[in-house]
């Protein structure tokens, strides 16, 4: 499962010196904790039997691999770079990190959420499937996997109306706000998450090129909204 530690959502986001502000509070990315309570439901069902969260981040992002593992995931990989790094990831080298991984997980579903709150670019499901050159269910609204777990259906929102795939596994599975309502994580099962165990890896030691491809010219605070204004008719 794909975790982004994200500025929370309940925070209004600032930009200070032409940068958007890093220091307020962060939290695991809404989409991603719906892609926890999927993977959640699948190894409820029998279907799954071991859930790993991944991050890349800072040591900070560490909470959100947390929060994952207080859900019910088993163990976590924490890509750490510095902040100089994080802050210059662009999309394809995260679709690279988590298809580097691949070699190591081996997973059989790879659930992310659809985007991060943050960027908006919903962008890293699909190229990971690219990268992998395996098969994708974007949007996810509804999921069944076959009984001889070799495959899965996709039921995903579309324009006009929905629509139902069905792949053979490995496949990768972006998930959208409708499919779930995520668990709260529990006290006590926060405490016991912080005793599962992280392996933490170093950004820079994957063999993946960060060169910025990317530049951002400008980033600003939106003009704020005037008031409305009465008129005495509409002619």
């Amino acid at each position: 499962v794909g975790v982004k530690h994200t500025v929370d959502y309940n925070i209004k986001v600032k930009v200070k010196d032409g940068k958007v502000a890093k220091d307020v509070k962060h939290s695991m990315n809404p989409f991603c904790e719906i892609a926890t309570e999927a993977a959640m439901k699948l190894k409820e069902a029998g279907v799954v039997t071991e859930i790993v969260a991944v991050t890349i981040g800072n040591a900070k992002a560490a909470e959100s691999l947390t929060k994952a593992m207080a859900m019910g995931a088993d163990r976590s990989v924490h890509v750490v770079g510095e902040q100089a790094e994080i802050d210059g990831l662009e999309t394809l080298q995260v679709a690279k990190v988590f298809a580097k991984l691949h070699e190591e997980l081996q997973g059989d579903i790879y659930f992310m959420g659809k985007q991060a709150i943050d960027d908006d670019q919903c962008h890293v499901p699909q190229m990971v499937s690219a990268l992998l050159n395996i098969p994708q269910g974007t949007f996810a609204a509804g999921l069944k996997v076959a009984d001889d777990k070799s495959s899965i259906e996709v039921t995903r929102e579309v324009d006009d109306g929905s629509q139902t795939l069905s792949m053979k596994l490995p496949a990768v599975v972006s998930c959208d706000l409708r499919l779930n309502t995520p668990r709260f994580a529990t006290l006590p099962n926060i405490m016991k998450a912080k005793k599962k165990p992280i392996d933490k890896k170093k950004l820079s030691e994957m063999g993946i090129d960060l060169t910025p491809r990317v530049e951002v010219v400008e980033c600003a605070q939106p003009v704020e909204r005037q008031g409305g204004g009465k008129v005495a008719d509409v002619d």
